[in-house]
């Protein structure tokens, strides 16, 4: 009988193992099949950011209060340069006796680059939290489709840009795709995301920032080019 008080310990240290093993195998068994993914791409692939993704400049890889890169794709496809990787960031709060947690947001993330100097721009997707935001006074740019203005949410500080960069024809595309997708472009970077996805998913990842790219209007690279004046 005096050994029961130990029971709960020895359960606690059991599922506290348990739990990191588990976590050990689906962070080992993702590696694989991404390595095998990248393969079947025709990318390269390491577990470790070897390529420095922190250091592209989006708003997304600022978020939260630390923040890190792993397993990343790098090489070309379909005859545009791409990176794709894993990004986490963690927020951190305090209850009312002084715990602190963090809560972990991950996403997948695939980069290309073209030849342009694009303005930094955010598309995301209208929810609730982003017409709060309306009302309070941060509006987003608003287009001439109601439709288009209704399902997204542009972010510009370049009006200009964002009207040269999202025409008819990039607003019908983007019409069409999978919520599940959103985009942000900086300099002459184009990046698309969504919640992390398994590795055999990454190919609608990578085809939308292709279509993206392919959907970009001549004049932003006739306004925005190299060697175009500004």
């Amino acid at each position: 009988m005096e050994f029961l008080p130990i029971l709960p310990i020895v359960a606690f240290v059991v599922v506290v193992g348990l739990a990191a093993y588990l976590s050990y195998y689906l962070k080992q068994r993702r590696r694989q099949e991404l390595a095998a993914a990248a393969t079947q791409l025709g990318l390269d692939y390491s577990p470790e950011d070897t390529v420095g993704c922190l250091g592209f400049p989006f708003a997304l890889l600022e978020e939260g209060d630390g923040r890190g890169t792993e397993n990343v794709m790098w090489g070309t496809w379909q005859g545009i340069p791409v990176t794709e990787f894993d990004y986490w960031y963690y927020e951190e709060s305090t209850d009312s006796k002084g715990h602190r947690t963090k809560t972990y947001h991950r996403f997948s993330c695939a980069v290309t680059e073209i030849r342009a100097s694009c303005r930094h721009l955010t598309l995301d997707r209208e929810d609730l939290f982003t017409r709060l935001a309306d009302h309070v006074g941060l509006r987003d740019i608003e287009f001439e489709s109601d439709e288009f203005n209704s399902r997204f949410n542009v972010k510009c500080a370049d009006r200009k840009f964002a009207n040269d960069l999202i025409d008819a024809r990039m607003m019908k595309w983007l019409l069409g795709v999978d919520g599940t997708f959103r985009f942000e472009v900086s300099g002459q970077w184009v990046l698309c995301f969504s919640k992390r996805l398994r590795p055999s998913e990454l190919v609608p990842l990578i085809g939308n920032m292709k279509q993206f790219v392919d959907h970009v209007p001549r004049v932003v690279f006739e306004l925005y080019g190299a060697g175009a004046a500004r």
